[in-house]
């Protein structure tokens, strides 16, 4: 009859297109045999192997487990990228950052020239604190000499010893404006250098004023 032989052909599809869509997972075993089977071999634990569909042909492959070393060599590896990813990322937010702040390399050289000016007012004034402050000692120790082989009066002794104070924390204030004043222009020479590289490669786009003539402020 018809009707049974076409049921058996439908069965025989059925169960037939499971074993047909199955892979072969294939590796060579300790001995260099090659070994496969419907799941990875127990041979084949630990070791590289291959995806092989039933036309013949390697869909995918599957390396040996790492060593711990090559575990750590791989995490080094993530951890360097990621690191990478971030400068780069924190580099261009800094670039996008100098190109808003200056319309132009001239902008650049008037806010260093403030900077300086600002810095440059309080040296000064450092500096005239410290020249009264000497004054005020050598009225004092002059007075001092009057004494000599006796008592100093208090107020004597108190009058050296705040001059030396003054003089002492002028002179490293002093200090202090004269580091800031080599930073100032330190930080303001890398966002000149840095700002013409940007201009330079083409990142004008970003900041259109810089493609034009700065206005004087």
């Amino acid at each position: 009859m018809v009707l049974p032989k076409l049921a058996s052909i439908l069965l025989l599809s059925v169960f037939a297109a499971p074993l047909a869509a199955q892979n072969l997972y294939c590796c060579q075993d300790a001995s260099g045999r090659r070994v496969c089977g419907d799941t990875v071999p127990e041979q084949c634990k630990g070791r590289g192997y291959k995806v092989i569909d039933r036309n013949g042909t390697v869909i995918r492959e599957v390396g040996p487990p790492l060593t711990a070393e090559q575990k750590a060599e791989q995490a080094a590896e993530a951890k360097r990228k990621k690191e990478l990813e971030a400068a780069q990322r924190e580099q261009r937010r800094l670039d996008a950052a100098l190109l808003e702040t200056y319309s132009g390399v001239e902008d650049i050289d008037r806010m260093l020239a403030r900077a300086e000016e600002e810095i440059k007012k309080g040296m000064v004034l450092a500096e005239e604190r410290i020249a009264e402050a000497e004054k005020r000692r050598l009225k004092f120790t002059q007075e001092a000499e009057f004494y000599k082989n006796k008592t100093l009066p208090t107020e004597v002794q108190r009058g050296i010893k705040n001059a030396d104070n003054e003089i002492d924390a002028q002179k490293s204030l002093l200090a202090s404006k004269q580091k800031d004043l080599e930073a100032t222009r330190a930080k303001y020479a890398e966002d000149k250098r840095r700002y013409q590289a940007l201009i330079n490669s083409g990142n004008r786009a970003l900041h259109p004023a810089a493609a034009t003539t700065p206005a004087v402020k």
